[in-house]
């Protein structure tokens, strides 16, 4: 295991790029480290972590926070047991740096071998997530709401709505301008929706991993006040179609199962539901 740095930092996001494909369950995103990056530069590098076996990175890891590490393993190492079993050494023996001692969760959406040995070392299943994947082979269809582009005039309507929706957002707009002059957010667009007051209504963010391959949507939310009324299918089937125009295949995004209103949200706005994967968890 190592930490890339900056030096690395462009390697890992070009294989997470690269590990994206369409129908398989959402792994992390190179769209998730451009969220990220409203914390800035030197955290979001600060956060990866890399698995590399003769100069080929074969697993890489963003921490969420200091108790959570999201991963994403490369296809062709999927079941790769010497990989494998690393990773659950390097996870579960807080010397090695990655993860503390006590409560801490793993989000691997793929990579089989490696959950049956971390449950096999006593994890046990943790919050089901439910991916949902629109394809984008055909035109999307018109959203029925005014949707604009934030740019730096707009960005203090994309943060207002994003506080208004998380409760525990600190989305800020310096922190979007932080976001936003991130090399990741060249593939990056942010959305915002208006009703027929000009008020702002509904957000996302979403995120290319590059043509031919699945964009992501992270966040999307309404503003609490505006629930109700469908702004949330509109403005998921404007990110659908924003992602089109970007080039990629299909649109992903990955909600908490017990939100049921958000899942039947992203179907109405034409995502397929796939089999929903639990997070790992291991108690103190």
């Amino acid at each position: 295991m190592s930490k890339p740095g900056v030096d690395g930092f462009s390697e890992v996001v070009q294989v997470l790029r690269e590990w994206q494909h369409d129908g398989a369950p959402v792994p992390l995103h190179p769209g998730d480290l451009g969220w990220n990056w409203r914390f800035g530069a030197e955290a979001t590098v600060a956060a990866v972590r890399a698995w590399s076996r003769d100069g080929q990175v074969l697993a890489a890891g963003m921490m969420d926070s200091p108790e959570l590490i999201r991963l994403a393993i490369a296809p062709e190492a999927q079941h790769d047991e010497e990989l494998a079993h690393q990773l659950v050494a390097d996870l579960t023996r807080p010397e090695r740096g990655v993860l503390p001692q006590g409560d801490v969760d793993v989000e691997a959406r793929c990579g089989a071998l490696f959950r049956e040995l971390l449950l096999d070392a006593g994890w046990v299943a943790g919050e089901p997530w439910t991916p949902l994947q629109r394809d984008l082979a055909q035109p999307v269809e018109d959203c029925g709401l005014r949707v604009e582009v934030t740019g730096p005039e707009q960005a203090h309507a994309r943060a207002a709505v994003q506080r208004a929706a998380f409760e525990r957002s600190t989305f800020t707009e310096e922190r979007w301008h932080t976001m936003a002059s991130g090399s990741l957010y060249a593939d990056a667009r942010c959305l915002v929706a208006y009703d027929d007051q000009d008020t702002a209504v509904a957000a996302v963010t979403v995120w290319s991993a590059g043509p031919g391959r699945p964009g992501l949507l992270e966040p999307m939310g309404v503003h609490p006040d505006h629930r109700g009324h469908g702004y949330g299918t509109a403005i998921t089937v404007a990110a659908a179609a924003a992602l089109r125009e970007l080039g990629s295949s299909s649109a992903t995004v990955c909600t908490p199962s017990a939100n049921a209103g958000a899942v039947a949200t992203y179907a109405s706005a034409g995502f397929q539901q796939l089999p929903a994967v639990p997070d790992l968890h291991r108690s103190a």
